[in-house]
């Protein structure tokens, strides 16, 4: 089932990243649609939005309300399950919990010239958030990208989810009411995507859009980005595990079948010292999948892409995980400690048996938007900091400029810069 991989060999790891990056190759590149549809968007505006909507979502229905109303929004929000409301009550109340900690002081100090230096956060003052998916949408989605927002004190949060002539989850809406979210749009796909970027007469302009879609989405947050901020391109969604003899292999297989069912080029991979344990993995996920609903994602999304590393030493499987970088990495090793001490490229880490990914999807508390496709080299998940703006504030003295500025006159003319030099020489000679 998992395709194999022996890390013990000579340059494994750099066959290993060839591997990897087969997967990202195969993801094609939408762009040339993208920049056809955002132009049109631009040009035609709310026209624009509902012809792509009615045409990408096969809507035969004349309706031109693009936007939940009030009413709607109590109506839907309402004929939501109770089970399914406290679930999310907690969840939100958690994810608040945990982001609500990583709040950022604004500091400021003087220095011995009494030169008064500061550094204040500010929030992001307009953001979109996009839910993938209508019916099959995602109220895990709408509190991931939401709440992180709400605390960062973001003024006003607008969403959009495909659901033109659809009945859309209650849950979505529901969630969406509980954060606050100022609109609610009824548009998906790239289009939705350039809506946010550029305003129409519907749609909210924003400064930022977070959240995750399909690769046209994807493409779009990547052409837009500049004119508007984006959380990440994310790709589809991965894990890691590392596991030993000692792992229950039905735990493992299950666990990779969560990350499979998401798409078809989601990736799931075990990296284990043991051989028995991956040859029970596979038959377990045999087992498994056969009575999966998801059965032919999940299948696809291992067949192609599934990986069972097999790496003798500890040390090799901290070079394996930290040259794949992985969104998810679980570790059911009894002494954990040590490997995640050496751990240096990971969106999130599951520690324990008891710590599967699901946990983290849903209820946990940290963020689940997470860097994919090795990003986790050089970034991080979603958090309150990607809602706040960062500024310094610079009040200089007399002394100061009268001490420190010859100092910059001397780095300006050594880079050919005079009109710099100029700027504090014509203050240092008028004060003499």
């Amino acid at each position: 089932m998992l395709n194999y991989f022996n890390a013990n060999k000579k340059n494994s790891l750099k066959k290993l990243a060839l591997i990897l990056n087969r997967r990202k190759f195969k993801q094609k590149s939408r762009s040339t649609i993208v920049k056809k549809i955002l132009n049109e968007v631009i040009k035609n505006g709310d026209k624009a939005l509902i012809r792509y909507e009615k045409q990408f979502s096969q809507v035969k229905i004349k309706s031109n309300s693009i936007k939940f109303s009030s009413k709607e929004i109590v109506n839907i929000a309402n004929k939501i399950d109770k089970k399914l409301k406290k679930s999310i009550d907690v969840a939100y109340e958690r994810i608040r919990k945990f982001h609500s900690k990583q709040i950022f002081s604004s500091f400021q100090f003087k220095d011995k010239f009494k030169n008064e230096l500061r550094y204040k956060y500010s929030p992001i003052e307009k953001v979109g958030v996009y839910v993938p998916g209508g019916t099959a949408s995602y109220p895990s989605t709408v509190l991931m990208n939401c709440i992180p927002a709400l605390v960062a004190g973001v003024k006003d949060i607008y969403l959009t989810t495909p659901s033109l002539g659809k009945s859309v989850n209650p849950a979505v809406i529901y969630a969406a009411k509980k954060c606050g979210v100022k609109e609610i749009y009824k548009i998906g796909g790239a289009h939705s995507i350039a809506a946010f970027a550029y305003g129409t007469k519907t749609f909210k302009k924003v400064d930022k859009i977070v959240g995750p879609g399909n690769a046209f989405v994807a493409s779009a947050k990547k052409e837009v980005f500049g004119d508007v901020g984006i959380d990440m391109v994310a790709g589809p969604s991965e894990v890691s595990i590392i596991a030993d003899k000692f792992s229950n292999p039905e735990w493992i297989a299950s666990d990779l079948i969560a990350q499979a069912e998401h798409d078809i080029f989601a990736q799931s991979i075990l990296i284990t010292n043991s051989k028995e344990l991956i040859k029970l993995v596979n038959l377990s996920l045999k087992v498994q999948l056969d009575i999966l609903p998801k059965k032919k994602i999940a299948s696809q999304s291992i067949k192609n892409f599934g990986l069972a590393i097999y790496a003798t030493s500890q040390s090799k499987i901290i070079e394996v995980i930290n040259t794949i970088a992985p969104e998810h990495l679980e570790i059911d090793f009894k002494d954990y400690n040590k490997i995640v001490k050496k751990i240096k490229n990971a969106g999130s880490l599951f520690l324990g048996k008891f710590s599967p990914e699901a946990m983290g999807d849903y209820i946990a508390g940290p963020n689940h938007v997470l860097p994919t496709s090795g990003s986790a080299k050089f970034s991080s998940g979603l958090s309150v900091n990607d809602f706040l703006k960062r500024y310094s504030l610079i009040k200089i003295t007399k002394s100061g400029i009268e001490r420190l500025g010859p100092l910059v006159i001397n780095l300006a003319e050594h880079e050919n810069l005079e009109g710099h030099a100029k700027s504090i020489r014509v203050r240092i000679e008028k004060d003499k």
